[in-house]
């Protein structure tokens, strides 16, 4: 029963949400506590496509990126905690609010996403996300989704 997991590989993250290469941007979640509140972990690698054109003398991580790989950890935090582990949830956005970006992400960086559900328990949840590297924050909002969970 995946309920009592306080964690996420990539095999389990694949097995909860739709998303592949090169758009699966968690690449494992290593804090779950019900589905209330994680971890999740981005590894940024200079392979990553869009860093050809973002920015090719400079490569920085985009911002939409950090929300997006946030929203994925959200629904691979609901999908623990709510024990569907086979069900492919997906997310869509609804609202992305406060949303400010403090630092750049570049190659090379660990961003860890930490996110706390603020409401949720039907189609319509509300989070907020804190993305860090090396302790200082490089994003922060609030978001609201749609998630079309398995019955």
């Amino acid at each position: 029963m995946i309920k009592e997991l306080k964690s996420a590989d990539i095999r389990l993250i694949q097995k909860i949400i739709p998303h592949r290469y090169p758009f699966l941007l968690v690449d494992k979640v290593i804090e779950i506590d019900g589905p209330d509140r994680g971890v999740g972990i981005k590894n940024v690698t200079i392979n990553e496509p869009f860093f050809a054109g973002h920015f090719p003398s400079e490569p920085v991580f985009p911002g939409v990126y950090m929300i997006e790989a946030m929203a994925q950890t959200s629904a691979v935090i609901a999908g623990v905690g709510l024990n569907f582990a086979e069900g492919k949830t997906s997310i869509y956005f609804m609202t992305m609010d406060g949303v400010k970006f403090r630092r750049k992400v570049v190659p090379g960086d660990v961003l860890r996403m930490e996110i706390t559900k603020l409401r949720g328990g039907g189609k319509v949840w509300k989070f907020r996300g804190v993305a860090t590297v090396d302790g200082r924050i490089a994003c922060e909002c609030e978001f609201t989704a749609m998630m079309d969970m398995p019955k």
